[in-house]
């Protein structure tokens, strides 16, 4: 159907952070290029598979309850399965405590649904026990790091078309071509004008291939480079002193941390010539407009270390200049979602911002819960809670230790899983609600820009099935919590924008009639007759006092290292469109397969001191002779790292020593997923 049939309607893709295309047919099934967006007119793969999501056959549309331990899951009415809940919710929380429930969300809720899961969670539980992301525990703990940076978790410097703009770009892991597709398109401007593009990865991308500058690194050392590059930045004169002085705090403390990182020594760790670092940190030093870039999901202290290297070279805050994450999740985890944060982004621990939104929500300061546990404990530690509520998440198909979190889900006395099918989650529930998928529902959703925009509702759900915002407006009033609790999506965003107010995430002056009119607004926007905040960071950072903050990290290279008995590195990454093959793909270097006698398309079996899996060889030369590669989520998202990083939990990249040998026809099971001792991210 053409974009100009009148059935045509406009629901934002759910799945990447510039929130583009497509826009739906009358049916819910068809994908239309939008032209209106950061995307320039086009989603990225995932984003056109996007529509198949409503269409599948096991779609759940019934409540399934588990009457005992052990049962089958059987069709219940909404009515005994809400009562079953709530009941259940209340006895546990009677007998231990409120911190005895936890709740998760997803990261691709709208900010509508964040905001009310995070006031469901403080006002009707009452429990400090909340956590979003995707199941790995990845986008929580970045966005800790870009909090403690800036004082707000603001993923991206600037609109996405400053990146055709600038003069020099800094890209840290991650395939454009394969990740983020709209922007590639910024990228391909920028080259068009000239510009430097320097890729840090250890593989040799399309995008690697495309660059003036290719830092291919050993695996698991994007940190230990960043410190060379700060180390460099420094000896040279390259570093800004007049900005450090006047915006930033702790560098004294950072200058001596990165004294051990001598350019000699850090090309014995990453495998990177001096020769190429210098030259990677004076094509940004000289540009005037550069950008350092990472993907979200880089460990927190990859996050940190170029977050460093930025704003040493005085990036953040300047116009068309900045750190930016290029995948993140976007949406709305700054209104409420996080543990340690209260809508509009601000710190759970402030008087003032508990006083305010205490107030929007009609309960005394005191109710709200202070101390939240790490967002990587949230079913771990020795008060381990008895019941968790799961929305838009299933935890353990994107658990790098499925094993670990299948574990700890069977542990519980109540798992309530609010999910559109019956995923790896929802089949270990003791209550399953059927919820309406992205396409059946209205709301906004955050860009990583900081833009918010309308997602409009392209096909009812089926008949059964009730949004998020339905549910937790149900629970609440079956659980007497205190305030008003709505279903309508705009009445939910009017209260998330006065409980935002004040905020460095402040949504005060937007509504759903001026996103009507305009593109979106960006935040910070405290009025109706603010223009909204694009460029943030300009005059002052979020934090307190307005300086940014150094944050020093002390990495010495991958947490496992090769040996004799696992002698090649196996890393992950992304796909183009977003979809695990199974089995999934193994790839190696050419000449690695011929001395392994491993030919294209043999099953492989790569074993590692974390477990085995098993996959199909496909050649690369994009890769090290050193290195193999399978898709996230077969080689697991950050947990390579055995013990946590002194500040906050941490572990490191993803990142395992590991063998390969050719094997037989695999067992018609799916292969195994990697698993080992410990916790798991996200539980």
């Amino acid at each position: 159907m053409a974009a100009s049939d009148p059935g045509a309607v406009a629901p934002r893709c759910p799945c990447r952070s510039a929130r583009c295309g497509p826009a739906g047919g009358p049916d819910g099934t068809g994908v239309i290029p939008r032209s209106d967006g950061p995307a320039d007119g086009g989603p990225d793969q995932k984003g056109w598979s996007a529509a198949a999501m409503c269409t599948v056959s096991d779609r759940v549309t019934t409540p399934l309850l588990r009457v005992h331990p052990g049962a089958p899951l059987e069709p219940v009415s909404w009515d005994s399965a809400l009562a079953v809940v709530a009941a259940r919710l209340r006895v546990l929380r009677e007998a231990h405590g409120d911190g005895t429930v936890a709740v998760f969300g997803g990261c691709g809720m709208t900010n509508e649904k964040a905001y009310q899961l995070g006031k469901f969670a403080r006002v009707a539980l009452r429990t400090p026990r909340l956590a979003f992301g995707d199941g790995t525990g990845v986008p929580a703990r970045t966005a800790a790091a870009l909090t403690r940076a800036f004082g707000v978790d603001r993923a991206f410097p600037g609109p996405l078309p400053d990146v055709g703009e600038a003069d020099a770009l800094l890209l840290v892991g991650g395939d454009a071509e394969a990740a983020a597709p709209p922007f590639l398109r910024q990228v391909r401007r920028m080259r068009e004008g000239g510009a430097a593009l320097i890729v840090v990865d250890p593989r040799r991308t399309e995008s690697a291939r495309a660059a003036d500058l290719h830092l291919q690194i050993t695996p698991g050392t994007e940190p230990v480079l960043a410190n060379g590059l700060l180390f460099l930045a420094i000896a040279d004169g390259l570093a800004d002193g007049g900005y450090i002085a006047a915006r930033t705090t702790g560098f004294d403390r950072l200058r001596t941390a990165v004294g051990g990182y001598w350019p000699e020594r850090v090309e014995r760790l990453t495998g990177v010539p001096v020769a190429r670092m210098r030259e990677a940190v004076r094509l940004l030093a000289a540009g005037r407009r550069s950008l350092v870039l990472t993907e979200r999901d880089r460990a927190a202290d990859t996050v940190a270390a170029y977050l460093n290297l930025a704003l040493a070279l005085g990036l953040p805050g300047t116009a068309g200049s900045g750190f930016g994450c290029v995948t993140d999740p976007g949406d709305g985890r700054g209104h409420g979602q996080k543990a340690a944060r209260l809508p509009g982004d601000r710190p759970l621990d402030d008087p003032a911002a508990r006083a305010h939104v205490a107030r929007v929500w009609g309960v005394d300061p005191a109710v709200l819960p202070t101390a939240p546990p790490p967002a990587d404990g949230l079913l771990g530690g020795r008060d381990a809670p008895r019941a968790l509520l799961v929305f838009g998440s299933d935890q353990v198909a994107a658990a790098a230790r499925a094993g670990v979190v299948e574990q700890r889900l069977n542990a519980l006395d109540l798992l309530v899983v609010a999910d559109h099918e019956l995923s790896e989650t929802a089949l270990r529930a003791d209550v399953v609600l059927p919820v309406a998928r992205w396409a059946e529902e209205s709301g906004t959703t955050t860009s990583l820009e900081g833009r918010v925009l309308r997602r409009r509702r392209a096909v009812p759900p089926p008949q059964g099935v009730r949004t998020d915002l339905a549910v937790l407006r149900d629970l609440a009033g079956r659980l007497a919590a205190p305030g008003r609790w709505s279903a309508e999506p705009e009445e939910v965003f009017g209260e998330l924008a006065r409980a935002s107010a004040g905020g460095p995430a402040d949504c005060a002056g937007v509504s759903y009639a001026r996103l009507d009119a305009e593109d979106g607004v960006c935040l910070p926007c405290p009025s109706a007759e603010h223009p909204g905040t694009p460029r943030p960071f300009l005059d002052r950072f979020a934090t307190r006092d307005g300086l940014a903050r150094f944050v020093a990290v002390d990495p010495v290279g991958p947490a496992e290292d090769v040996d004799a008995r696992y002698p090649l590195y196996l890393t992950t990454g992304r796909v183009a469109a977003g979809a695990q093959e199974e089995p999934p793909f193994v790839e190696l270097h050419p000449d690695l397969g011929e001395r392994l006698g491993i030919g294209p398309g043999a099953m492989v079996r790569v074993s590692g001191r974390r477990g085995v899996a098993i996959g199909r060889a496909r050649y690369s030369a994009a890769l090290r002779e050193d290195t193999v590669a399978m898709p996230a989520p077969w080689g697991g998202e950050g947990t390579a790292r055995p013990r946590a990083a002194a500040a906050a939990g941490v572990p490191w990249s993803v990142v395992w020593a590991v063998r390969i040998e050719p094997v037989g026809l695999p067992d018609p099971v799916a292969p195994a997923m990697f698993e080992g001792p410990g916790g798991a991210p996200g539980a």
